[in-house]
């Protein structure tokens, strides 16, 4: 009688983040009923109490390090994985929760809490990927629950997944969309944003947000022209990449190109 295979273990692990990705994973409903019959569930939060100990076949990140003991957890968590996956904009970005990496952390503590010296944490928050390596990422806030199943489907038939690294451009070409920007003169990042949402805002005649982070090839400044001729000051165009990953350096550099186009007009002010 031939021996059963064992079901590959699947972990889910949080750091810093709201839940939503995770979420994300409940939300597939049917599809998840096939997926927990073709894993072990070994480690999921937010969907389980049960608990088995590692080592695991796949692990999915979400979230980012914002804390020593976060960074020390990370690095046990990628000694235990075979595959890890990072999901979501925490994980892969740092998060909006990254825009303390460019103010003072310790003085934001004292402001919020009574006793700020109980508060052990770090100066910024960074994504998975800067402490430990990672084979896949997800991008979004929150990820795409179709892109997830593809991923998942193709490491568990031994297939190396295919991720998109087109912009969301590509994508509301392949839905027949007209660009909202050239039509309606909507502001709008679709060029310069990673695939992954299935162009879900401009469908609906709104402007991509960048939800899903920057594209593997990006060019703001040459978007920034047709940002302006929409409507948007430097001060608007600096704000919309200063949200979900506001600190992927693309979007990051990018809000520092706009900030010194405003500095002068300030001082010219005073």
């Amino acid at each position: 009688m031939p021996t059963r295979k064992k079901k590959p273990k699947l972990a889910v692990f949080k750091f810093a983040s709201c839940d939503g990705c995770q979420l994300s994973l409940l939300d597939c409903e049917d599809e998840l009923l096939v997926l927990a019959d073709a894993v072990r569930i070994a480690s999921f939060a937010e969907a389980s109490s049960r608990v088995l100990r590692g080592p695991y076949d796949i692990s999915l990140v979400e979230g980012s390090i914002t804390t020593p003991h976060d960074a020390e957890r990370i690095r046990e968590v990628r000694a235990q994985s075979r595959v890890l996956v990072t999901i979501g904009a925490c994980a892969t970005a740092g998060g909006v929760q990254a825009l303390r990496n460019f103010r003072d952390v310790k003085e934001f503590a004292r402001i919020v809490y009574a006793r700020p010296e109980y508060i052990d944490t770090l100066a910024t928050s960074t994504p998975i990927a800067n402490h430990v390596k990672v084979d896949y990422e997800l991008r979004g806030c929150p990820i795409d629950k179709r892109q997830l199943l593809a991923v998942l489907s193709a490491l568990l038939s031994d297939r190396k997944p295919s991720i998109a690294s087109h912009s969301v451009c590509v994508q509301c070409k392949l839905r027949g969309n007209v660009c909202v920007m050239v039509a309606h003169g909507t502001p709008c990042l679709g060029p310069v944003t990673h695939a992954g949402c299935g162009a879900l805002c401009p469908t609906y005649h709104r402007g991509c947000y960048g939800c899903f982070g920057p594209a593997e090839t990006t060019n703001t400044g040459g978007l920034e022209w047709a940002l302006v001729a929409a409507g948007a000051s430097h001060e608007d165009i600096a704000r919309t990449y200063a949200t979900f990953n506001a600190a992927a350096p693309p979007f990051r550099r990018a809000q520092e190109e706009q900030l010194v186009q405003i500095r002068p007009k300030e001082g010219r002010r005073g």
